[in-house]
């Protein structure tokens, strides 16, 4: 990536790294919610659920939107909500503290509105901007700084935790603006076509049938699969976190943040590497980078059953989950953001975001729902299911339908980027 074009670049990274930030940064402190709202387990759960179902209904409409008037278009007003809802969270405890539940609830749901249009959307805008096998190189720098939010996420998330339980909710509204601003003055997006903003709902959802008459099993099966890493990954740290405040660990505040940090920085450090490895061997090691992964989720939930009443090897084995989630979704994100030309890529994009939200949803509750069946049915369980997306994955992903010719014949020598972000 040439040397003008990294600034704006990490501008629109700003974007993943925010959106992140929006259920990690909660996880360390759901016990202590739990606490200070007097709800249940499932209800604290709840606070990272609304959130994701609210973007995976939103989201197809950004991506409809985006591919309609433009990106930016798209994702500023939809930071601004983000922030919004953060602030609504944040000072309900203060203008209603007897009861303040319901209202976190609906900022929750306000930040899930605004989250619909911004991490997919800027996918779709990557793919837009980068042209050749370069785009790899830079949808693993957008997985891998959605990684260093989760990283970064649960350590403020704990620090802020420590002033007062709520306080975590009053820096959504500061880095998504600041996003915003971002985003608006220093990345230019590529002209859409004329034709692309005067296409009528029905010619646009005719083009978009003929893209899924061609590859929709291909499609389907790797939005299902870019959404079991996300599930497990949000299910098994929100278990992490209440086992190890509990005694005998009695690990709280920042300590409680950093040893959550752990599995995430593996899973960062994997997309950055495996993003910028793809960008020299696409054509071979998408799809079994795919499957190496989920073998390694397969894997790493087996141990879990064996090492889970030690927290050291525990933290581990979710690391070895972090390993396979980093090298499944950058080479997904490459795959959906290469299978359709531009004027389609904003829904098809999105449609893969409303799965991967919709696995953060379904993962903190399903956790919550099997602790009391046992660590077996837990991770033996979690394991079984990997093993049938992997399988899945192997026999219905076909990388040649989802990836353009001239990708799988370019040499590394010949990757060049695309137009400049500014």
């Amino acid at each position: 990536m040439k040397a003008e074009v990294r600034i704006p670049f990490a501008a629109l990274a700003s974007v993943p790294f925010v959106m992140v930030l929006s259920n990690s940064m909660i996880i360390p402190i759901l016990p202590d919610m739990q606490r200070r709202l007097h709800v249940s387990l499932l209800q604290v759960g709840l606070l990272i659920t609304v959130f994701s179902v609210a973007a995976g209904l939103i989201i197809p409409i950004g991506g409809y939107l985006s591919d309609k008037i433009g990106r930016k278009a798209v994702i500023i007003p939809s930071l601004v909500i983000f922030g919004a809802g953060g602030l609504l969270a944040g000072l309900a405890p203060l203008w209603l503290p007897r009861a303040p539940y319901a209202w976190i609830l609906a900022g929750r749901v306000v930040q899930g509105i605004g989250a619909g249009g911004t991490y997919q959307v800027a996918m779709a805008l990557t793919g837009d901007i980068f042209q050749s096998n370069e785009r790899s190189r830079a949808l693993g720098l957008l997985e891998a700084s959605n990684g260093v939010g989760k990283v970064v996420s649960p350590i403020l998330g704990a620090a802020l935790g420590i002033i007062i339980w709520f306080a975590p909710f009053y820096l959504y509204p500061v880095i998504a603006w600041a996003s915003a601003v971002l985003v608006w003055r220093l990345v230019h997006e590529p002209d859409l076509p004329a034709e692309t903003r005067k296409r009528s709902m029905h010619d646009y959802m005719g083009d978009l049938g003929k893209v899924f008459r061609k590859k929709a099993r291909t499609l389907i099966a790797s939005f299902l699969t870019g959404a079991l890493p996300i599930f497990f990954l949000f299910g098994v740290l929100s278990f992490f976190a209440d086992v190890i405040e509990a005694p005998p660990y009695s690990i709280a505040g920042v300590s409680k943040g950093l040893v959550i940090a752990i599995p995430v920085a593996v899973m960062a450090a994997t997309s950055y590497i495996s993003g910028t490895v793809l960008v020299k061997r696409l054509a071979r090691l998408a799809k079994v980078t795919v499957v190496l992964g989920l073998g390694l989720i397969v894997a790493a939930f087996i141990v879990m059953f064996f090492v889970h009443r030690n927290i050291v090897p525990f933290t581990a084995a979710i690391a070895g989950m972090g390993l396979g989630n980093g090298l499944v979704l950058p080479s997904l994100n490459t795959m959906i953001t290469s299978a359709t030309a531009a004027s389609e890529r904003g829904m098809v994009t999105s449609l893969y975001g409303t799965a991967r939200f919709f696995g953060a949803a379904l993962g903190p509750p399903a956790f919550s729902k099997a602790v009391p069946l046992g660590p077996g049915a837990m991770f033996f369980g979690s394991a079984a299911l990997a093993t049938g997306v992997l399988c899945m994955a192997a026999l219905l992903i076909n990388q040649r339908q989802m990836l353009p010719k001239k990708f799988l014949k370019q040499k590394p020598s010949a990757v060049k980027p695309g137009p400049k972000l500014h």
